[in-house]
């Protein structure tokens, strides 16, 4: 595929950025937009385990975009089920968690996908 490398380019940088904005959007959501104290939450320590896969994603480790992309549905739970019982600006906010991790999870699952053939052929 000619155009396999810029693909592959263009879905770590959509991985990278959806997951970076996740981080920003889970520290300010539960921090001061819309958290469940007005004092701010404890749930700002969700933001945490989307640490783990951050290196792994912005060095392109085909196992990272592997198990990230099953970790992110954690979130995209979290997100839909936000939506649906929140109110105001959190059921907004878990909107955009849930179009963030939805972007995250296609851009991993293609990126494990191109980057097979890469990872099957033997290196000379």
């Amino acid at each position: 595929m000619p155009n396999s490398t810029a693909m592959i380019q263009k879905l770590r940088l959509g991985a990278s950025l959806s997951l970076i904005a996740l981080i920003i959007l889970s520290l300010a959501w539960e921090g001061v937009l819309a958290p469940i104290k007005p004092e701010g939450s404890k749930l700002v320590l969700k933001a945490i385990p989307l640490l783990l896969p951050l290196f792994g994603i912005l060095n392109g480790r085909r196992y990272t975009y592997q198990w990230a992309s099953m970790f992110i549905l954690i979130y995209f739970t979290e997100g839909a089920v936000r939506a649906w019982a929140d109110k105001g600006l959190s059921a907004q906010l878990a909107l955009i968690e849930v179009l963030l991790t939805s972007i995250f999870f296609a851009c991993t699952i293609y990126y494990a996908k191109l980057t097979r053939l890469a990872a099957q052929q033997p290196h000379q």
